[in-house]
């Protein structure tokens, strides 16, 4: 938590040191990155889903407006990451996971994933997953672990 916090601040800016707003569940701090991808392996976990076997051939749609929303943030790594790396701002990866983590607990809260019929079903399953893999990813760049439970 207290990585997370250093690395989401500008570098160039001051910033007040805080246990309570490091480790807030709310706001952009590393436990509400984990929470979201918590929150997914939850998904995998009451489902009995193993995301490895969904499917190569299996389509995302993106027929609602939170999935629509969280599909177009998805796809924004490629450009956050170039960023970071051309301007060594890790907060603009920081900035990044947190929006994200924001766009899927939206999608979580309008859009039921495991009740859902198929098709819809496993297209909310892959993008639960692409969100996972994506939020380990941008963690790991951060050098911080996810984990499986909170």
């Amino acid at each position: 938590a207290v990585k997370y916090a250093d690395l989401s601040q500008n570098r160039t800016s001051n910033y007040i040191f805080s246990f309570d707003k490091m480790l807030a569940l709310q706001g952009n701090t590393a436990p509400y990155m984990l929470y979201a991808y918590v929150r997914i392996q939850g998904i995998s976990r009451k489902g009995e889903i193993d995301f490895e076997q969904l499917g190569t051939d299996a389509k995302i749609l993106l027929q609602e407006d939170a999935e629509l929303v969280l599909g177009k943030k998805l796809l924004q790594l490629n450009e956050v990451l170039g960023e970071v790396e051309k301007e060594l701002m890790p907060n603009r990866l920081c900035q990044y996971l947190f929006e994200l983590s924001q766009k899927f607990n939206q999608f979580y809260d309008q859009c039921p994933v495991l009740k859902a019929e198929e098709p819809k079903r496993t297209s909310r399953l892959l993008l639960c997953d692409l969100t996972a893999r994506t939020l380990k990813l941008g963690l790991f760049l951060l050098g911080i672990q996810v984990l499986e439970r909170m």
